[in-house]
Order: C-alpha cells, then sequence, then structure tokens
C-alpha cells in the first residue's frame, strides 16, 4: 500500500515538472513556415466551433489553445500581423500555421503560398 502511495506521488510530482517546461515553451518564440486557407473553407465550421471566414485574423496549429492570440512576422520582410487560434492544423510537417487570407495578405505575396514566418503568443 506504501509503494503505491510513494508511486503515485513521484508520478504527481514528475507530470508537474512536465507541465512547466511546456507552459514555458509555449511563451517562446518560434519559427516555421505558414500557408494561408482556400476560399473553399470559407462557412465552413473549424475545430472551436466557430465559422471560418477569410477576411477575419485567425489562423490554425496543432498545439496552441484555441482563443489564443499569437503575433506573425513575415522573416522576409519583417511585416507582422495578430491573429487567434480557432482551428487545428496545418497537416504538413513543414508548415506550423494555416493563417486566414486576410493575414496572410497583410505581410505576405498570396501568390507566393508560403512564408518563413516567426510567431509568440501576445496578451
Amino acid at each position: 500500500m506504501m509503494k503505491r502511495f510513494i508511486l503515485v506521488i513521484i508520478m504527481m510530482i514528475s507530470t508537474l515538472g512536465v507541465y512547466s517546461f511546456t507552459a514555458n515553451t509555449l511563451d517562446a518564440k518560434k519559427t516555421s513556415y505558414a500557408s494561408y486557407y482556400h476560399d473553399k473553407f470559407n462557412g465552413r465550421k473549424t475545430a472551436s466551433g466557430e465559422i471560418f471566414s477569410n477576411s477575419k485574423f485567425t489562423a490554425a496549429n496543432r498545439t496552441l489553445p484555441f482563443g489564443t492570440n499569437i503575433k506573425v512576422t513575415n522573416l522576409n520582410n519583417g511585416k507582422q500581423v495578430i491573429v487567434k487560434i480557432n482551428d487545428r492544423g496545418p497537416f504538413h510537417a513543414s508548415r506550423a500555421l494555416d493563417i486566414s487570407k486576410a493575414a496572410f495578405d497583410e505581410i505576405g505575396d498570396i501568390s507566393h503560398g508560403t512564408i518563413p514566418v516567426e510567431y509568440e503568443i501576445v496578451d
């Protein structure tokens, strides 16, 4: 009985350590690539339940919590935009973000399809 109790305590402590590491990594700036949503997704539900609109400043990410605002910086020209995470994706290993067409157009050229970006959580 005592061994189980000790095992449970050790597991709880190790879980807290992983949680604090994960919380710190969420705050760090990250670099990757971003693409934009095709117009065919307008009017469809996102993973958060919101209706998608390419005219709003929203984005998809595989791990960030819904409702998180992030600042996305185009590494080619320094232009920035703030978007809200409301969907999951992209489902391509080389990209961390799918952003709405309006947000992409704000910082990049739609004809390029993808751009190198840095992103970070903002309050």
